[in-house]
């Protein structure tokens, strides 16, 4: 075991580091939602024509399945920037949707029908490309199924400035022998595995998914109650999203990818996608009639099938990998991943919740992290199942460095440790939305009563069921987007964007005379 535990308790503010090396700090979302009929049922209406080319347009595109849109926004300079363009974004595509479809507000679905062939896979057109996409999507459906795949998240991406790393490297003198970009990589690894560390703290603050409509369970093996005829729930979970019953499974939690180094964690992942696996080769790589079916039979198709809480990202040029990416020109942000969708906002996510977020990442950062290894890990998922199915249960212990200690007690040392930061990043920005954040979260973890889980649950109860919140809470939401209109100009410059990815897209179809099956075989 690390001594991880007294790090993180004597935590100072290093005495170099103040709020002018938080310059050029940027944030973005990625925010998907399935769309869905009047009745609640998925939408099985293609994507809105009047949205743009789902392949080609930067901002607005659909994740696994055709109904489960994707909202992407700029990096942008403040949090209130990045949620203002998800604002837009929301307007937008609701301004777009065929009369009387809504945007689900929850994680997890509702009233999807027992037929996964119910569940469209995302269409992407006829090139390579765009049939690549789809066949992933195709191989993740056989693989793990359809239902699985409509589980909605929200993704928080972030990073530094190179200001900061710099600074860093030349006042502390730690590891002078290493290049600047192997410098940052480091911390920003070192980030990961603290917010690794803590995830069972994010899923208690933010966690919204208690709780599940009866049709995603059909069939599977569970211990959840019903909390009404038509719910059913654990009484004190936070996020069975992220749980056994959520986006995990079992192939995966033997596969030992480290992030303590960078070519070490790259070359895990190579390994997991060039290894066969027995379960995956039984389901073959082409139907009956020789159509593909998955792009291979190994651990993992892609990178992007490794699900992680957290992912050390670098932006891809045109026809390279995540890890090729990653290795040539080293981490350029990070990607939070285990965030459930606040369905009490109208685009999913508080500004208070981002703030805490940018908080928490910088908490991350400046902390001493040591590696991060199998036992540690395994320590780790303990602590996230007991925070997933019974987070706000009284008395809830977790292991911290092999020892039991109070949930509470455990979150308020941090939550404390953390206000320092907060102040530092309000003399940055000015005003006080990130001590306004911390304190919310000191309230949450004080009172398990006020957090997005137990509210969850207590309207469930009052409306008769998760269904009914979800689709009380969609069109409140929806009015409220209809009321707000874009600038002239901003819906000028969406429209000439959606069009432009229409062209695009028929342009990348046009020029390729290369035939799919030869163009995956050599992919393959």
């Amino acid at each position: 075991m690390s001594n991880f535990a007294s790090t993180f308790v004597d935590f100072k503010i290093p005495d170099w580091f103040d709020s002018e090396h938080l310059v050029g700090m940027l944030r973005g979302i990625e925010k998907e939602g399935l769309r869905v009929r009047p009745d609640g049922y998925l939408a099985q209406t293609p994507h809105p024509a009047k949205l743009g080319s789902k392949l080609t347009h930067p901002f607005i595109t659909t994740d696994y399945s055709e109904s489960l849109l994707e909202l992407i926004t700029d990096p942008k300079d403040t949090p209130k920037d990045t949620l203002a363009m998800l604002r837009q974004l929301h307007v937008l595509v609701y301004q777009a949707l065929p009369e009387g479809e809504l945007m689900w507000p929850l994680s997890m679905p509702c009233m999807l029908s027992s037929n996964d062939e119910d569940i469209p896979l995302a269409d992407y057109g006829s090139s390579n490309t765009g049939k690549l996409k789809t066949l992933y999507r195709s191989g993740l459906g056989i693989r793990y199924g359809r239902r699985m795949q409509t589980i909605a998240g929200l993704h928080y991406n972030l990073s530094f400035g190179d200001g900061l790393f710099k600074y860093w490297q030349e006042h502390t003198q730690e590891q002078p022998s290493q290049s600047f970009l192997e410098f940052k990589n480091d911390k920003y690894l070192g980030l990961i595995r603290n917010f690794k560390r803590l995830t069972s703290l994010l899923l208690y603050l933010l966690g919204a998914s208690p709780s599940v409509c009866p049709c995603f369970i059909a069939g599977r093996e569970h211990d959840l109650e019903l909390l009404n005829d038509s719910t059913y729930y654990k009484p004190t979970a936070t996020s069975l999203r992220m749980g056994k019953l959520g986006y995990t499974n079992s192939v995966q939690e033997h596969l030992d990818i480290r992030y303590n180094h960078l070519p070490e964690y790259v070359e895990g992942l190579r390994r997991a996608i060039q290894t066969p696996h027995e379960s995956f080769k039984k389901l073959g790589l082409n139907d009956a009639d020789g159509n593909p079916i998955q792009i291979n039979d190994h651990i993992l198709q892609i990178e992007n099938e490794y699900y992680s809480p957290i992912r050390p990202k670098q932006i891809t040029d045109r026809g390279e990998t995540p890890t090729e990416a990653l290795e040539r020109r080293g981490i350029a942000y990070v990607e939070f991943r285990a965030i459930d969708l606040d369905p009490y906002s109208d685009v999913g996510i508080r500004l208070s919740s981002a703030c805490f977020l940018e908080v928490m990442a910088l908490y991350c950062l400046l902390n001493n992290s040591p590696d991060l290894m199998p036992a540690e890990e395994e320590e780790l998922a303990i602590n996230l199942e007991r925070v997933v199915n019974e987070g706000r249960l009284e008395g809830l212990h977790v292991l911290n460095n092999g020892s039991e200690q109070l949930l509470q007690s455990w979150m308020l040392t941090h939550l404390t440790n953390m206000q320092p930061l907060a102040a530092l990043l309000d003399a940055h920005y000015g005003g006080n939305d990130y001590r306004a954040a911390v304190a919310l979260m000191q309230g949450k973890a004080g009172n398990s009563e006020s957090t997005i889980s137990a509210q969850v649950n207590a309207d469930s109860k009052r409306l008769g069921s998760l269904w009914q919140l979800g689709f009380t809470l969609a069109n409140q939401h929806r009015d409220s987007l209809l009321q707000q209109t874009l600038s002239p100009h901003t819906q000028a410059k969406y429209e000439v964007l959606a069009e432009k990815s229409v062209l695009q897209q028929a342009e990348l179809e046009s020029s390729e005379s290369e035939d799919f099956m030869e163009f995956l075989q050599q992919y393959r």
